[in-house]
């Protein structure tokens, strides 16, 4: 299990590549933070509930906004 610090990390690494490309995929995060897509998906859903981050249009079509 990741310990907070380690999270908190991930997390503003992964805001801040959004915010360098919103229409970044799961993949390219992946590639870039060096954790696996499922790390990815899990660290963005809890962006979301924080609010921290939000997803406009589709799962294809659509980018990242961060707040």
């Amino acid at each position: 299990m990741e310990n907070k610090q380690t999270t908190q990390k991930t997390a503003q690494k992964i805001l801040e590549a959004i915010k360098a490309n919103p229409r970044i995929t799961r993949k390219e995060l992946s590639a870039i933070i060096g954790i696996t897509e499922d790390g990815i998906k899990f660290n963005l859903s809890k962006l979301k509930k924080e609010g921290a981050l939000k997803r406009v249009g589709s799962d294809k079509g659509g980018y990242w906004e961060a707040e």
